[in-house]
């Protein structure tokens, strides 16, 4: 192993990883929820609320991305 045992390793792989997820699954979410909630007689059960909230999962784990793929 090239790896010095003394040296703190980086959570980097991991974050990485993780935001991925949160952005597919944030993405999944605002499809599922937006599509339940444009109902055509137009009634409305809190599928905004939750597709808004997913949304906001979905651009917190994009931006955690771009700010990682600065990092070495």
């Amino acid at each position: 192993m090239s790896e010095d045992p003394d040296r703190p390793q980086s959570a980097y792989t991991l974050r990485r990883v993780l935001a991925a997820l949160a952005l597919v699954g944030g993405l999944a979410g605002t499809i599922a929820f937006g599509r339940a909630a444009a109902r055509p007689d137009g009634t409305t059960t809190g599928e905004w609320v939750a597709a808004v909230i997913c949304a906001g999962v979905a651009l917190t784990a994009l931006i955690d991305l771009l700010v990682l793929r600065r990092k070495p």
